[in-house]
């Protein structure tokens, strides 16, 4: 193994222990303390450990943290109501609907509900439209994670060559904007893109967000360049157990690239602290307060 691992898990301490000084300081000069809504529902396994996950990590940066289960069979206009209160709820600075929703729920409609100052999922369209713009905006999490991570390697990712492997609007379209912002040179690749490998291989940078695991191997990879696996797949690993695996094969990349993410460890790490992120800056931007320094 010749790569620097990037410790995800150690990127996401500082930067929430970051949001802890700033949500105190805040607290202290303007008596404001930034509160994070969730609305999770159903009772999906992963969704429910991904929500507490989330509270623990809200409460311990000194956030108030509203959490709001409803069951599967809810009524589209009930969610719609608790959303509407949630806008109107001065206590509350970012609203975050876990996805994905039951199938009786029209997820464009939900998302579009809720209100874009307070939209820390960065997933409505005044947001992407605006990121799309190159206005600020409060931007999705797990990009906004890519980016801090890349720049742990990388001072500035100004005029580098880039991929994003993937399309989705959770992940590869606004991670695409936000390497444009970095003045980065972006390609985009999909499962319509032809010899996909060669497009790899001429990128500093490399971001694996296709759900497929190990589909990016050695050969892909520039030699010294920065991979960045946001894949999180399950795989068998004997006597009935799984574990987890990205998109990239880890263990042949490593041996090639100059700097990569691991799963897990990486990228997943990184996701609720710039939830931590938005909501701060949610709720200094709501008050009127300046842009905090994380």
């Amino acid at each position: 193994m010749t790569a620097r691992i990037i410790d995800g898990k150690a990127i996401a301490g500082e930067l929430r222990a970051g949001v802890a000084r700033e949500v105190a300081r805040i607290r202290r000069e303007n008596g404001l303390v930034p509160g994070l809504a969730v609305v999770l529902v159903g009772n999906d396994p992963a969704s429910e450990l991904y929500v507490r996950s989330k509270h623990t990590q809200t409460q311990a940066a000194g956030m108030a943290s509203f959490e709001h289960k409803l069951p599967a069979n809810v009524a589209q206009d009930d969610l719609l109501a608790l959303i509407a209160s949630l806008n109107h709820d001065t206590r509350v600075h970012g609203i975050l609907v876990q996805l994905p929703l039951p199938g009786s729920l029209h997820g464009e409609t939900i998302i579009n509900a809720i209100d874009p100052k307070k939209d820390v999922d960065g997933l409505t369209p005044n947001n992407a439209g605006r990121l799309a713009g190159g206005f600020p905006a409060l931007s999705p999490c797990t990009p906004l994670g890519c980016i801090i991570l890349s720049k742990s390697v990388h001072a500035s990712l100004e005029g580098m060559n880039a991929i994003v492997i993937g399309r989705s609007n959770l992940v590869g379209r606004p991670l695409l904007q936000l390497l444009l912002n970095e003045n980065a040179t972006v390609t985009i690749a999909h499962s319509r893109s032809r010899d996909l490998p060669s497009l790899c291989r001429r990128a500093d940078l490399v971001y694996a967000a296709v759900g497929r695991p190990k589909m990016v191997r050695a050969d892909w990879i520039k030699p010294g360049a920065t991979v960045i696996d946001v894949g999180i797949n399950r795989m068998p690993a004997g006597n009935g157990k799984t574990r987890l695996v990205g998109d990239v094969d880890f263990a042949q990349v490593s041996g090639v690239a100059g700097a990569i993410t691991p799963v897990p460890g990486g990228v997943g790490q990184m996701t609720v602290a710039c939830l931590l992120v938005n909501t701060l800056r949610a709720a200094c931007s709501i008050n009127g307060l300046p842009k905090p320094s994380v």
